[in-house]
């Protein structure tokens, strides 16, 4: 068996691309030698591996207050706000998550992306799962790959929704804009969205979402390519329109709702080191729960 293919086997808690990268850094002996990964080996040999974690991440740890929902050694759940970044990129080099975290948790600078393994967009509150080391690491991004991991988002949409659903499409680059993502039939990732009514209103629907793949922007599109845009929603909502019927105080709260009305809600995940699967929820910020309750209210108004 060759030498990477060998230390998969022997060392499951590393990813493959690491432990590549240990073998071309000379921090894997066999018999006390340095070989490379394409190299066979014959069995009985002895395999040294220094597995002492590198820094890989180069960002300032900034003091931002974190929600943190559960922590331990090796995983750290938060229930991130509205209008923080995850991660730092064009626009937003700092003031992030990854900030947050990297203040919180110094050593999360030798694990890539701070130990984030997936994102939710900045304007949506909600969940998200952070390893705390290499091996958490490797489980959470394989639970991913492997789609055992449980993610529902409760998403308030313009329009009264009759029945719940699946939206089974490929999701890639919009074909005109290349900054937002659409529909497409060549050439689009796969994407499946699973939703159900949570409560209707006379002209919104709020819908539980359940996520099977992990697009980005991926419930926004589906449910604009349904003609279910998320409330609020700047890139995938359309041109705002007042819905008929409103009083003055839900007419000034869909106006002034300025980020798409999504909360990822629920998060459950096999745990890194247990193996006890493991569940957490969320209720919805207090921006969407008012709007909620100004549309229950119209409603009353109106009856």
């Amino acid at each position: 068996m060759r030498l990477d293919q060998c230390l998969a086997e022997v060392f499951p808690d590393y990813s493959r691309s690491k432990l590549q990268t240990w073998i071309k850094a000379g921090r894997v002996l066999v018999d006390g030698e340095v070989l490379k990964g394409r190299e066979k080996l014959d069995g009985g040999e002895e395999i040294e591996l220094d597995a002492e974690a590198e820094r890989v991440i180069e960002y300032a740890p900034q003091e931002i207050p974190l929600d943190i929902v559960y922590e331990d050694r090796s995983l750290l759940i938060v229930n991130k706000p509205a209008g923080l970044v995850v991660h730092p990129a064009v626009g937003n080099w700092d003031g992030t998550l990854v900030n947050a975290l990297l203040n919180h948790a110094p050593n999360l600078d030798t694990l890539p992306r701070a130990g984030i393994v997936h994102r939710i967009d900045k304007d949506t509150s909600g969940l998200l799962m952070i390893a705390k080391t290499l091996q958490a690491h490797n489980s959470l991004v394989e639970q991913l790959q492997a789609r055992s991991i449980h993610r529902e988002y409760l998403a308030l949409v313009k329009g009264w929704m009759t029945a719940g659903g699946t939206v089974d499409e490929p999701i890639g680059r919009h074909p005109v804009d290349r900054k937002r993502n659409a529909v497409v039939k060549r050439g689009g990732k796969e994407a499946i969205t699973h939703y159900r009514l949570e409560q209707r209103f006379k002209r919104h629907t709020l819908i539980r979402v359940k996520l099977e793949t992990g697009r980005t922007h991926q419930i926004r599109v589906h449910m604009s390519h349904i003609n279910y845009p998320l409330v609020g929603d700047q890139v995938y909502g359309g041109r705002f329109q007042m819905p008929a019927d409103c009083n003055p105080a839900l007419a000034e709260a869909l106006r002034n709702f300025k980020r798409q009305a999504l909360h990822a809600a629920k998060l459950g995940l096999e745990h890194p080191e247990t193996g006890e699967y493991c569940e957490w929820e969320q209720p919805i910020p207090e921006d969407m729960q008012n709007l909620l309750k100004l549309l229950a209210e119209n409603e009353l108004d109106q009856a």
